[in-house]
């Protein structure tokens, strides 16, 4: 029985930019009940607490659980409040190279983009976002968009080249993350080790872009034992085995 479950957020707990469901947050919370649980994901802050936290029953055991916004860069623990432990934070220089590398591969890329709602680039302190809808753009806008990430590809093939070093990964459904150079989600689950004590054979991740050039992949740079789920249905039946797991062994 691993000790502690990692999950993605956006496709994997919850649909993109969407909160989890009333039977995601039970699962949850038993889950919290029989393990120390881990969510990293590219979203700041406010995300985990309008998708996840806003949704989690009150008697959760929110000390079992650490939230790891932007990819790993920033992390969160629960005492009696929520508390930041740490955050790798841009450099005025580093974000100037970010946003000045982003405009040109938009631009190269020629992608046709019809209509956006809200900004498309949100900077996220430690993370920078491309949204290519928008940072508010309606779930049913942005399902089928590039689902086979053709277009986000177009834009990252040079971001590779330019943002040499930096991690650029494509995630949820129409957004591309970039993170300082080797800080990504496998920096976050050395952090997870670290301060939690826990080795990373005693680790599972789940995610829906562990691909490669998806924003999961950095994950099984640590050697994480990794679960690929297609959607939060899928998650579910994995944390519903975790569970009968973990009673069958106690």
């Amino acid at each position: 029985m691993k000790k502690l479950i990692i999950f993605d957020l956006d496709g994997t707990l919850a649909k993109s930019k969407s909160s989890i469901d009333n039977e995601m947050a039970e699962l949850l919370k038993s889950l919290l009940d029989v393990a120390l649980v881990a969510i990293i994901s590219g979203g700041d802050w406010s995300q985990f607490e309008k998708q996840i936290l806003d949704y989690l029953p009150k008697k959760s055991l929110l000390k079992k659980l650490s939230i790891l916004p932007t990819s790993g860069t920033k992390y969160y623990q629960f005492k009696k409040d929520w508390e930041k432990l740490y955050a790798e934070n841009f450099t005025n220089e580093e974000r100037k190279k970010i946003l000045d590398s982003l405009h040109s591969a938009i631009k190269e890329a020629d992608i046709n983009i019809k209509k956006t709602w809200g900004n498309q680039i949100e900077d996220r302190g430690s993370q920078i976002t491309f949204s290519a809808l928008g940072q508010k753009a309606p779930l049913d806008e942005k399902k089928g968009w590039d689902d086979d990430f053709s277009k986000r590809k177009k834009i990252v093939k040079p971001l590779e080249k330019s943002l040499k070093g930096f991690s650029v990964g494509m995630g949820g459904t129409t957004s591309i993350d970039i993170t300082k150079p080797g800080i990504d989600k496998a920096y976050g689950i050395n952090k997870l080790k670290e301060i939690l004590g826990i080795e990373i054979s005693e680790m599972l991740f789940i995610g829906d872009a562990l691909f490669k050039g998806g924003n999961d992949h950095a994950a099984r740079k640590t050697g994480v034992d990794c679960i690929q789920v297609r959607d939060p249905e899928e998650t579910k039946r994995i944390i519903e085995t975790v569970i009968a797991c973990s009673v069958d062994t106690h």
